[in-house]
């Protein structure tokens, strides 16, 4: 990774400037109202976990919505709002990147910095105090967009004939590769209360993920051409299948039988009532 990269994920996690300030209570109280509204009524697709003794540090769940090449992918990020949020806007983290090896898109980079002009990385409308967490992880949910090849600057019409499908099946090889079996075989890839979220999503997109396995099996082994010029190795979807097909046997032996848990709104609420003291 680069020292730029390691800069910029360096001051998201840490926030060493914020961290030198004083939460006001009213930046706490704001906080508090955008998580218990994300918690009581998610946006589709959409899991929070607030940090138990720091509620300016948010987890953020997306799961890739239907009929993009992200769909039933696992994205990860975390969020750190300023000290005088809302009118700031927070700081944010794609923590989903193959190790810092994988742009998902053209505006979410494999360091894991987000280029969104909400969020003071990009030109266009900046951020307003009357946003919220929900209004700004939403999106960042539609960068994951059916056609992100036309996301990028200039790139509105395709260069070359073609290039827009190529790189929605090489985006669709990524997430089923990093953002669906990176994130369930590591138990470390993300906070362990968006984990049964994942296991529970995996079953419902299962037979979706074996599909695009089975039909771009005669691709398998072939060089990843990225319209973007970027080295992506080779495609590998017999592995991708394997690895599928083992989490899909694991997971039925250790997490089908157990009884799932559904969220309790009032442990969120006395986290947050107990940071706020």
């Amino acid at each position: 990774m680069s020292t730029n990269g390691e800069q910029h994920r360096w001051n998201l996690l840490n926030c060493l400037d914020w961290d030198k300030k004083i939460p006001k209570v009213a930046a706490l109280a704001r906080i508090k109202r955008d998580i218990s509204n994300l918690l009581k009524d998610p946006p589709p697709g959409i899991s929070i976990a607030p940090e138990p003794d720091d509620i300016t540090k948010i987890h953020a769940l997306v799961v890739g919505p239907l009929d993009t090449p992200y769909q039933g992918g696992f994205f990860y990020f975390i969020l750190r709002c300023p000290p005088d949020y809302p009118f700031q806007p927070p700081r944010c983290l794609l923590m989903t990147t193959g190790n810092n090896t994988v742009d998902f898109h053209p505006s979410l980079n494999r360091n894991g910095k987000i280029f969104l002009s909400i969020i003071n990385t990009w030109d266009g409308p900046s951020w307003r105090p009357a946003q919220s967490l929900s209004s700004l992880l939403v999106s960042i949910q539609s960068l994951l967009s059916p056609n992100p090849y036309h996301d990028e600057p200039g790139f509105e019409q395709e260069h070359r004939l073609g290039d827009s499908k190529r790189y929605n099946k090489i985006i669709s090889h990524e997430t089923l590769r990093v953002a669906v079996c990176e994130m369930l075989e590591n138990l470390d890839s993300c906070p362990g209360q968006f984990r049964k979220v994942m296991i529970k999503q995996f079953f419902k997109f299962y037979d979706y993920y074996t599909f695009v396995c089975t039909e771009n099996m005669n691709n398998d082994g072939q060089l990843i051409r990225d319209p973007f010029g970027g080295q992506r190795g080779s495609f590998q979807y017999s592995s991708i299948l394997t690895r599928l097909k083992q989490l899909k046997s694991e997971l039925e032996i250790t997490e089908l039988p157990r009884k799932e848990q559904q969220p309790t709104y009032s442990n969120i609420e006395n986290v947050i009532e107990s940071r706020d003291g």
